[in-house]
């Protein structure tokens, strides 16, 4: 499915204070603001990613996926810190290298990234169903007013919505009072522990290009402190802390 122009070709990205990647500035500037818009980092959907896996038997539609979002590669470094991404056709889900996403938001009601949040809530809730023994089932509406309401508060306290934190706020949602399977629980644990080892992510990726090697030398998108600028904030990378 081809996205919108041409235009969009390449994007400058920072690391905020929140440990997230912002984009600075953005080749199409027509059709987006660069004002406060994020950027899900590599890292970061590798764990969106594990908590898909989790809704495939409950009919997880991938091909939302790969058209909710634009997809951007490493190009290189520049000064302050930043890093220049250049825009790529690559699925995120088969993709061989290590890929930034940025949901397509052009449309926010209808379009790409609407439909597949729309779906993954539907997921996530059926999963719900299955492994809570509620009284009534759990509905969609239900959830949606309750992730509204923390929306709505975070953003009267001035916090930044970040797309990672609107997605990890779905895909791993579960009403108060309730908690889902022992097993999950541990699984899910255990990625949130990992979140600082990706060794055993790592293993399963192919090696990024020579270009992307050199700038993530640890391929956990941590700059080296020996060679970090002043003006630099070290990413740590990963699922943001919740409890922030």
């Amino acid at each position: 499915m081809k996205k919108t122009g041409s235009s969009l070709d390449w994007c400058i990205v920072r690391i905020g204070e929140d440990k997230n990647w912002w984009i600075d500035s953005i080749s199409d500037n027509e059709n987006w603001d660069a004002d406060n818009l994020s950027i899900i980092d590599p890292k970061q959907f590798l764990y969106i990613n594990e908590l898909l896996d989790s809704m495939t038997e409950f009919g997880l539609d991938t091909q939302l996926v790969d058209e909710a979002f634009f997809t951007f590669a490493i190009e290189e470094e520049i000064d302050g810190g930043m890093i220049k991404l250049v825009r790529v056709r690559d699925s995120l889900l088969k993709a061989e290298d290590m890929l930034f996403a940025l949901p397509d938001v052009l449309d926010e009601d209808k379009g790409p990234y609407a439909d597949f949040l729309n779906h993954v809530s539907e997921k996530r809730v059926s999963m719900l169903n299955e492994l809570i023994e509620f009284a009534e089932p759990y509905t969609q509406e239900e959830m949606e007013e309750v992730l509204a309401e923390k929306q709505n508060n975070d953003f009267l306290e001035g916090r930044r919505s970040h797309f990672s934190d609107e997605l990890f706020s779905i895909l791993e949602f579960v009403p108060d009072g309730f908690a889902i399977d022992a097993d999950l629980d541990d699984e899910s644990d255990k990625s949130k522990d990992d979140e600082e080892d990706y060794s055993d992510l790592e293993s399963d990726l192919i090696e990024v290009s020579d270009k992307e090697e050199k700038l993530l030398p640890d391929a956990d998108l941590k700059w080296d402190e020996e060679e970090e600028k002043d003006d630099t904030t070290p990413y740590e990378g990963g699922a943001p802390d919740e409890s922030a």
